[in-house]
């Protein structure tokens, strides 16, 4: 754990957690036969998914496929030309932009801060949905700030500006002002892009004990297929816009699926230390057993 014991990390996370959620298991976000694009050029095409509350969902594809696409249908930045998006059994196109703010939460790839903002003050504008009508933070916005710092090991550098930190501690600091935020669903693109190896683990730890502890549904986008593998509860594989395997890792993850999705041989296994799937480039897995 990072600064905390499992006990004392597991109760941060029930304290996070948003009001009101939904029984576990149920529907938080539901794409039905979306399709969108740019410029007439369709980048999405049919995708249906239900990622239910308490579940991890990966979508992973090679550049091209319409990842960060779809992730901007489902947060409601980009219009579907046709199908039907939903947050909690209502549209998500009849949610204000603070409503939805108060139950969706978006990080980017790239999250620029144009002010020297501190650390503490990047994780406090997660709290900016939940203000009232003078916008002054509580000592509980203050609280639940701090909370978020700790969980991804920013702590010590809450009173650093945000522009003096490496690409990677940037990355948790914006991962921090999504969990300040208490959203329902989380939308993250490549979460672990930046992270060292540490990191990586530690990050999807944490939003592992969040989707458990407090029913929260993630949804990430990813290109390192092994953390997929180990992380996801489901997986949505996509190639050209459109699903090429959809379900628990074993089934979306095959190697005739990745080996025409990537366009070479895969081969697929299973990690001795975890019993999670192994995935390689062929060529890769001959040099790793020889």
């Amino acid at each position: 754990m990072i600064g905390k014991t499992r006990a004392a990390a597991s109760a941060a996370s029930t304290r996070m957690a948003p009001e009101g959620l939904g029984a576990p298991g149920e529907v938080a976000l539901r794409a039905n036969r979306v399709t969108a694009g740019y410029g007439g050029r369709a980048a999405v095409r049919e995708i249906s998914i239900d990622v239910r509350r308490g579940e991890l969902l990966a979508i992973v594809g090679p550049n091209g496929a319409g990842k960060s696409t779809l992730l901007r249908l489902l947060s409601g930045a980009l219009k579907p030309w046709s199908g039907e998006i939903e947050l909690a059994g209502r549209p998500l196109a009849a949610y204000d932009r603070r409503a939805l703010a108060r139950r969706m939460a978006t990080v980017a790839q790239e999250n620029p801060i144009a002010f020297r903002f501190t650390v503490l003050e990047v994780a406090l504008m997660g709290r900016a949905p939940h203000l009232g009508a003078w916008r002054f933070e509580s000592a509980r916005d203050l609280e639940i700030a701090r909370e978020a710092l700790e969980r991804f090991d920013l702590a010590p550098l809450a009173g650093r500006a945000i522009q003096e930190l490496s690409g990677g501690e940037r990355k948790r600091v914006f991962l921090a002002r999504a969990m300040a935020q208490q959203p329902e669903v989380a939308l993250l693109d490549e979460p672990s892009a930046f992270l060292d190896m540490r990191h990586v683990a530690e990050i999807f730890g944490r939003f592992r004990e969040l989707a458990e502890t407090s029913q929260m549904a993630v949804v990430a986008t990813m290109h390192d297929l092994n953390a997929a593998a180990l992380h996801a509860d489901r997986v949505l594989l996509m190639k050209d816009g459109a699903a090429a395997g959809y379900g628990r890792p074993e089934e979306a993850l095959t190697a005739q699926r990745l080996s025409a999705v990537y366009d070479t041989e895969v081969y697929v296994g299973r990690n001795p230390a975890t019993g999670a799937l192994a995935i390689l480039p062929i060529g890769a897995a001959r040099r790793a057993t020889s």
